[in-house]
């Protein structure tokens, strides 16, 4: 979810740490800070890239290390927001997979939707508020310019009804972001979505170790690419 182009890349050293759990953020409170990275949410970002690029026996094997070392809830999570980011398919063999590892069975009633319209179309917007900083005005003016139902399935459908759900925080949703836009290739939106996750309180270091996490995932190009993209965020 992008509008913005980006240019020079420059490397950076990636290098791994240790996290606290945050909590989702709303208008009026400042976020909470996620300054190290813990093994259960490297763990949780690792899933979210293979999720979104892996095969069927990486995805089987993610899921089963994520039964063990990750809360479900959050694994939940990230399979649902796989969605917006892989398509149905993906997340719908998630789940199937999901279900048949972890033996846990749906819940009868989604406990966490966002229904109401009007919370949903609110909820939306502060989350991408908070994601895109200064740049959101200006994201909202170019979407709307490549189609007015971008912009709005944007707001109400991504960063309303599924981004804006309560069991995971924003930073970790957005570090689950950067993780399925770096495994996808998909430059633009990693751009935008490093720069989110430093607004959604992650700590730099955070950010660079979701990126170690996911660097054996990728070619050697494409890390020295995303390292320079990094580097280039951080004005560097």
């Amino acid at each position: 979810m992008n509008a913005r182009r980006e240019d020079g890349m420059r490397d950076k050293t990636m290098t791994q740490g240790h996290a606290e759990q945050v909590t989702l953020p709303d208008a009026a409170a400042r976020h909470t800070p996620l300054a190290v990275l813990d093994a259960e949410t490297a763990e949780l970002v690792r899933l979210a890239a293979l999720l979104a690029g892996g095969s069927e026996g990486d995805i089987r094997e993610a899921l089963a290390g994520a039964a063990a070392q990750v809360r479900a809830e959050w694994v939940e999570e990230v399979i649902l927001q796989t969605y917006l980011f892989a398509g149905f398919p993906r997340a719908l063999n998630a789940a199937r997979e999901w279900r048949r590892i972890s033996g846990r069975s749906a819940p009868t009633v989604d406990a966490e939707a966002i229904d109401d319209p009007a919370e949903r179309l609110a909820q939306g917007e502060r989350t991408c508020a908070t994601v895109y900083g200064r740049f959101y005005e200006r994201l909202r003016v170019n979407i709307a310019e490549l189609h007015p139902a971008l912009d709005q399935w944007m707001i109400e459908e991504g960063y309303g009804k599924v981004l804006s759900r309560a069991p995971l925080d924003l930073a970790r949703r957005e570090l689950c972001i950067v993780a399925a836009c770096a495994i996808a290739r998909q430059d633009r939106q990693l751009h935008s979505h490093l720069h989110g996750a430093l607004h959604a309180g992650a700590s730099a270091a955070v950010v660079s170790d979701t990126l170690a996490v996911v660097a054996p995932l990728l070619d050697a190009d494409d890390v020295r690419r995303y390292q320079g993209l990094w580097a280039r965020v951080q004005g560097k």
